[in-house]
């Protein structure tokens, strides 16, 4: 797992490599320079495209004074700086940086106030004015500058962060700061690139290693991680000689209804082809021959009114909720399994039952597992204005009540009891199609049957969703969600062999 530190980590982070390595400020800032510019390069390889760099007078800019001299060494000889002097202050490694620019052909301009921005017509522009460490919107002659850049309506690239952009905490939708088309920043991504109001800042990021001490980096004590892929691979299973249906769980899954009933073959779908050994699905009876129709392979419990489930003991896992239906024979239901001292996993219309019964939602069984999208979550736990709020709330909610709540978004947050949050980057927009929660579902059932803890096949289900959804994704412009769910085993295959 990547850790995911805070900009004031990352500055220490800076200056333990500074001090360990060991190595200068301002080389530091050089080979951050470099690696911008080796990204910058590979994105825009025409070097006769007019370059415009913003430079701030502390270390962002200084970055930006470094990779304008780069930038002309490497042929790209319509480059202008223009230093952005709204403060007296400069930093060290800025003065020296402006002082070999100064030395070198590279043209440069003093923007005093942001009306000396005029008659400018780059190709590209490469933001270098603020870095990381903002904490409130951007006001007076830097919100203007901010606003005047925008409105020059060409691509920006952004060092380390865009200007006003906040690298962790609390993002609103009223951003008034420089909006990139690209950030490269540097080690790590910034927390903030993970919640849905960055793109209001940025469409895409890269990160550029400059060879920061990372054993001090994966010391530091976050609240955030990045799923890896090699982190999946540790936690999947290969399976061994003699092994046998038993040996791989049962799973038992509640769901569908009369006019629902796609949600329920979707998830068993997924839970068969994730490996669990067996597979019941309750259904009610309008629905056993699509069941038997569809997926052979799966086994049928008809399910009945005033239905109470025997022989829970001889199910490995549990989940309810994907097109089920919210009438008082489900509440019943699910709330005879919470009384039942069971873990469960819970999606879809259980999760709206939980949010009309909090009592219940407060006797959930340790390690159980929620799987809400952004309006179930609110349903929940109440109304958000943010996704920060939110997650901090999931977090608050899985420590409190010791079970996993995986908070879905284009970027699936995965809240730990510990009060841990993994950040799967897997998935894509192609993904957008109805059903991929019902999916999901069943990957997660199929891995806790196969006795996968709770929070590993968390983080394994939803890593495994998404990069089986990215792999569909390279050939076609939306992917269904029948079709992730019978690739699944290809791409379990595939991890593992690595």
């Amino acid at each position: 797992m990547l850790t995911l530190l805070t900009s004031a980590q990352m500055r220490h982070a800076d200056q333990f490599t500074i001090a360990n390595k060991p190595i200068a400020s301002i080389d530091l800032m050089e080979k951050a320079a470099r690696a911008f510019v080796q990204c910058f390069i590979r994105d825009e390889f025409d070097a006769s495209k007019s370059i415009a760099i913003f430079c701030g007078k502390g270390n962002n800019g200084g970055d930006g004074l470094a990779i304008a001299h780069l930038l002309l060494v490497n042929g790209y000889d319509n480059v202008k700086v223009y230093v952005v002097n709204f403060s007296a202050k400069q930093t060290d490694d800025f003065a020296i940086n402006l002082q070999r620019l100064d030395e070198s052909r590279c043209k440069k301009a003093i923007i005093n106030q942001p009306g000396d921005l005029k008659h400018i017509k780059p190709d590209l522009i490469i933001d270098a004015i603020l870095g990381s460490g903002l904490n409130k919107p951007l006001t007076g002659d830097y919100a203007e500058l901010a606003h005047a850049i925008n409105k020059l309506n060409k691509k920006v690239y952004a060092v380390d962060v865009p200007t006003g952009f906040f690298a962790e905490d609390r993002l609103t939708d009223s951003y008034n700061g420089i909006k990139a088309y690209k950030t490269i920043c540097f080690q790590r991504p910034k927390i903030n690139f993970f919640f849905p109001e960055s793109a209001l800042a940025t469409e895409k990021y890269e990160v550029a290693d400059i060879e920061l001490d990372e054993d001090f980096i994966r010391q530091q004590d976050t609240e955030f991680y990045l799923t890896e892929e090699k982190d999946i691979q540790k936690i999947l299973k290969k399976r061994k000689l003699f092994s046998h249906k038993g040996t791989y769980g049962h799973a038992l899954i509640i769901a569908g209804n009369t006019n629902t009933m796609g949600a329920a073959l979707l998830a068993s779908m997924a839970c068969l082809h994730s490996g669990a050994g067996l597979t019941t699905t309750c259904v009610p009876e309008s629905g056993l021959t699509a069941l038997n129709t569809t997926l052979p392979e799966i086994m049928a419990l008809p399910r009945v009114e005033y239905m109470r489930i025997e022989h829970l003991a001889k199910y490995q896992t549990i989940a309810i909720g994907p097109g089920l239906g919210v009438d008082a024979e489900n509440e019943r239901l699910l709330e005879s399994l919470i009384m039942a001292n069971r873990e469960l996993i819970i999606d879809a219309d259980a999760l709206n039952i939980l949010a009309e019964r909090p009592d219940l939602t407060k006797k959930l069984v340790k390690n159980s597992i929620l799987t809400p999208h952004v309006k179930e979550f609110d349903r929940l736990f109440g109304e958000h204005n943010t996704w920060w709020d939110r997650v901090q709330t999931a977090r608050e909610q899985a420590r409190l009540l010791q079970i996993v709540i995986i908070l879905k978004n284009q970027y699936t947050f995965v809240c730990l009891p510990t009060g841990k949050v993994h950040i799967n980057p897997t998935g894509n927009p192609a993904m957008a199609q109805g059903g991929m929660g019902d999916v999901l579902t069943g990957i997660i059932s199929a891995l806790v049957a196969q006795k996968y803890t709770a929070a590993d096949a968390a983080i394994a289900g939803c890593y495994i969703h998404g990069q089986t959804g990215d792999d569909l994704a390279k050939e076609q412009f939306v992917v269904t969600a029948s079709q992730l769910a019978l690739n699944i085993a290809k791409e379990i295959k595939v991890l593992i062999s690595k």
